[in-house]
């Protein structure tokens, strides 16, 4: 009976440890494990900064291949900034980003974009990038 117990207080003892440190890794993003966290002082965040220029560069590419429909912007955008972003731990990191353009005309747009980051293969995925939505 002795050895029973302490079998079942050793188990137990385990499981909590084990949920104390999935609970305290999992806090270390400051969101909950699969939800989204906002970037922080994204202007000055050169990753981020760089995927969006990724994005809008994917963008163009794509334009010219036909691969992407509507936009007709009648040229490439240039990239401006990145304006907002937030990431999710998924396989890898997904990125989502709020990117500031301009149009071949000199018109300003803004633009919604996934990124998918998996920085153990050494890559990255334009998921989508389609005009923001007006506010409202």
């Amino acid at each position: 009976m002795a050895k029973q117990l302490r079998t079942s207080a050793l188990l137990l003892f385990s499981f909590l440890a084990a949920a104390a440190v999935v609970t305290a890794v999992s806090g270390l993003g400051g969101g909950m494990v699969g939800g989204r966290t906002k970037v922080k002082d994204v202007k000055t965040n050169e990753e981020v900064q760089e995927l969006g220029r990724y994005s809008v560069q994917q963008f163009n590419r794509m334009q010219k291949k036909g691969k992407k429909k509507g936009g007709g912007y009648g040229g490439d955008l240039r990239f401006q900034e990145v304006l907002e972003a937030e990431t999710q731990v998924v396989s890898g990191v997904k990125y989502y980003l709020k990117i500031a353009a301009v149009s071949p005309g000199g018109v300003p747009k803004t633009f919604d974009a996934v990124v998918v980051v998996k920085p153990w293969a050494h890559s990255k995925e334009l998921l989508n990038f389609d005009p923001s939505s007006p506010t409202q």
